[in-house]
């Protein structure tokens, strides 16, 4: 965790706020967020079936992965009431709007990937 006010949070937000392209790599870059997003464009998925689809990240990374998309509004975090909890995990209006983009992103690395 860093400080707010140390010069590099500083910078980097400044950068967010005047660059769209820096925004979007703040909210949705990272090793893990994307395939997050990209497993959920089939649909709402419980906690268990996002790990399954994505090999290697562990629970930790998981949880912390959802609930900064939650706060930033690409994904929703349904609980229902009944017992053993269940919880949902979908995407918003915002996170379905990464779509295209993800998907072009994949694409180009398909392309270039080496090997």
């Amino acid at each position: 965790m860093r400080k707010t006010n140390s010069t590099n949070s500083i910078n980097e937000n400044r950068l967010s706020l005047l660059c769209g392209m820096s925004h979007a790599l703040s909210v949705i870059g990272g090793r893990w967020k994307p395939s997050i997003l990209f497993s959920l464009t089939e649909g709402c998925k419980r906690y268990n079936e996002l790990r399954k689809d994505i090999p290697g990240v562990s629970e930790r990374m998981l949880v912390s992965q959802l609930r900064e998309l939650e706060a930033d509004g690409l994904v929703e975090r349904t609980v229902y009431p009944e017992v053993p909890p269940k919880v949902e995990y979908a995407l918003t209006a915002l996170g379905r709007s990464t779509q295209p983009m993800l998907r072009e992103i994949s694409a180009w690395g398909a392309r270039h990937r080496k090997g």
